[in-house]
């Protein structure tokens, strides 16, 4: 069985990432995405491939669903008005790589 993480994205992101513009997605580093993303001891979960959609399509449909390699994560500090109007942590997961 494989190990997939799936994450449900509003369009706009979405859409960021298909194009090539956005490179990582973001989930607050708090007790919910540490127990998906950590094993015991704070080691990092593997994963072999990453499902996104744009929301919640039916199944199978190719035109709302993103099937991409695992390349990990980070920890990293942002300002994001999607969190707020001050700094917060998150897991920065690798969707993709920065296009010239």
């Amino acid at each position: 069985m494989r190990n997939v993480l799936q994450l449900a994205l509003k369009a706009e992101y979405f859409d960021a990432i298909r194009a090539g513009a956005k490179t990582e997605e973001y989930r607050l580093d708090n007790a919910y995405w540490q127990k998906r993303l950590l094993k015991h001891f704070g080691l990092p979960r593997e994963f072999d491939e990453i499902v996104l959609t744009k929301g919640y399509p039916k199944r199978g449909d190719p035109e709302r669903t993103m099937r991409l390699p695992w390349r990990g994560w980070e920890r990293k500090t942002i300002d994001h008005p999607h969190f707020g109007p001050n700094p917060v942590h998150v897991f920065a997961i690798r969707v993709g790589e920065a296009k010239p």
